[in-house]
């Protein structure tokens, strides 16, 4: 997957998936705009021969609109946009979320794609066509994977994904969402530290059939493949990488009035 010459946008860049992503694309050649809402996004194209970071929050409309500008001038257009930036919003179930939660947890999961995809599409077409991702999550597909506004947030983004790639028929822009499982990165650190401090580290990841939870790296390498000309057929999906998980999706019983997790 050669990206020499291409230009590719990855948000929530400064750890996880997102940084795993932009040192694969880099790796793969492309020109690399690296953004997150946080300092360290800089030092996730430290050491790149073409790249640019930026700070933004990814569900402000006008913070998509500066990145997907700050990009095309620098770059000169854009090929690949991944809209991958999103936040855990914790386990709080039905009856415990706020409105504040469900309103924060919507407008970066979900609102932050769609902005993506309204403001990067025109400038892929521009370029005769490319491709935008989101992250959605296995949490998206069915219950059982996250809290409530998480979960919902991410079937969102898998219906979005959907309707876009259905609007953007002939423009020569594909959508596709991809569905990690288990991954360690910044949102799920505490799982894993918690499996880690008592000794239950072989835990992580028990449910699905190759019995171990994924790395950053092997969602990114995903990224790379529905984003290059290889995918060149795939459009509107939800691609779960999780290990097999979502394939029965096995969950601990739920009682009314308990906590869900």
């Amino acid at each position: 997957m050669n990206f020499a010459g291409r230009v590719a946008v990855v948000t929530g860049a400064a750890s996880g998936i997102g940084l795993a992503t932009v040192r694969a694309f880099a790796a793969a050649g492309a020109q690399v705009v690296a953004a997150d809402r946080v300092p360290a996004v800089q030092a996730a194209v430290a050491g790149l021969p073409d790249a640019l970071a930026l700070e933004m929050d990814a569900g402000d409309e006008g913070d998509v609109q500066r990145l997907v500008d700050a990009a095309c001038a620098r770059f000169g257009g854009i090929d690949v946009f991944y809209a991958n930036a999103g936040i855990s919003g914790g386990v709080a179930g039905i009856l415990d979320a706020d409105v504040a939660l469900w309103a924060e947890v919507l407008r970066i999961n979900l609102i932050g794609p769609a902005l993506a995809i309204k403001h990067a599409a025109p400038r892929i077409v521009e370029r005769g066509g490319g491709a935008i991702l989101c992250t959605a999550s296995v949490a998206g597909l069915r219950s059982g994977a996250g809290g409530t506004p998480y979960s919902a947030s991410k079937a969102g983004v898998i219906n979005l994904v959907q309707t876009a790639a259905q609007q953007l028929a002939t423009s020569g822009v594909r959508v596709n969402a991809i569905c990690p499982g288990l991954i360690e990165t910044g949102m799920t650190q505490r799982a894993f530290d918690y499996a880690r401090e008592s000794g239950k580290e072989d835990k992580l990841g028990q449910l699905n059939p190759l019995r171990r939870a994924g790395r950053p790296e092997e969602i990114a390498q995903v990224a790379l493949f529905l984003a290059s000309d290889a995918a060149s057929y795939v459009n509107g999906q939800a691609i779960a990488v999780d290990g097999g998980l979502s394939s029965s999706h096995p969950v601990t019983r739920q009682d009314y009035g308990r906590p869900a997790f």
